[in-house]
């Protein structure tokens, strides 16, 4: 019997938890933005990939989310995606000529994040972008967190945009927040390798 009951119990309990995530999908995405906020527009560092036609191979998901890139701490990666609409993944901001963007989310135990890069034509479109980002609108959240407890980072570094955005569960699981977002930002470091090769 107390067997039964506990089935029962976890049943529901799954349930709930379904429901809740569809009415996140559904209900929860009214273009929420997050709590804390940090932009960088680009440097000097990233001169020679500030145009595309220095750097005019495209990303590719191996190359940005690695084996290595799996697990971030105590987040474990969900999905990687990419899209050649880049408006697929913003809101009320233009990304004007870009060309591709790549996104991969996480989830753990405290909560969630994601990370996302776009491919602009230059340093100006990429820091248009950082722009629009900061005022406009912002990335579409694709993995469930409260965006009432959420940091994100933007960068524009050459021709690339990064946007990182890490989420608590509540206000008790914020702990990790700071940390899962350095760990998403890192994500970020594949431009490093471009800015190598293009010099």
């Amino acid at each position: 019997m107390m067997r039964r009951r506990l089935a029962i119990a976890l049943a529901g309990t799954a349930v709930l938890a379904v429901l809740a995530a569809g009415a996140w999908l559904l209900l929860g995405r009214d273009q929420p933005r997050p709590a804390v906020f940090r932009a960088e527009p680009t440097s000097a560092l990233y001169a020679v990939i500030d145009s595309r036609q220095a750097d005019t191979t495209p990303l590719t998901l191996d190359e940005v989310f690695t084996p290595a890139t799996r697990a971030l701490g105590p987040l474990s990666r969900v999905s990687a995606e990419q899209f050649d609409d880049c408006d697929e993944v913003l809101w009320g901001a233009d990304a004007a000529g870009c060309t591709q963007a790549l996104r991969a989310t996480y989830t753990g135990p405290s909560g969630a994040g994601q990370f996302v890069i776009f491919n602009l034509p230059d340093g100006r479109s990429a820091d248009a972008l950082v722009a629009g980002l900061t005022k406009d609108g912002f990335v579409r959240q694709a993995v469930s967190f409260d965006p009432r407890h959420s940091r994100a980072a933007v960068r524009a570094l050459g021709h690339y945009v990064t946007v990182s955005w890490a989420g608590a569960a509540g206000p008790k699981a914020a702990t990790e927040l700071v940390t899962n977002l350095i760990a998403l930002d890192r994500l970020g470091h594949v431009v490093q390798s471009r800015v190598l090769a293009a010099g």
